[in-house]
């Protein structure tokens, strides 16, 4: 998938709701090595929800199993993940 714009509180549910509708069909998928890619690359601004619901969705990923990798990260998104330890769990 891939997210562009803005990622803040007016966004996060919407984003929410289709993330884990992907990961949902990736946990059902008999293909070996299903996995969610989430490509931000054309991600201009996120804030703490949009953190938050990634956060989130990494989180059921993990509980089913399912690979999820964040990519293309633009550079003021990297040093907010830096800044706040996510990018351990997020990259």
């Amino acid at each position: 998938m891939s997210v562009a714009g803005e990622l803040d509180i007016a966004t996060t549910e919407l984003l929410r709701g289709h993330l884990l509708a992907l990961l949902q069909e990736a946990g059902h998928s008999r293909v070996p090595g299903t996995e969610l890619v989430i490509e931000v690359s054309r991600l201009s601004f996120i804030d703490a929800a949009g953190l938050g619901i990634l956060v989130s969705v990494q989180n059921q990923a993990v509980n089913q199993r399912t690979p999820l990798h964040i990519e293309g990260v633009p550079p003021n998104m990297r040093r907010l993940l830096r800044i706040t330890g996510l990018d351990r769990h997020l990259t």
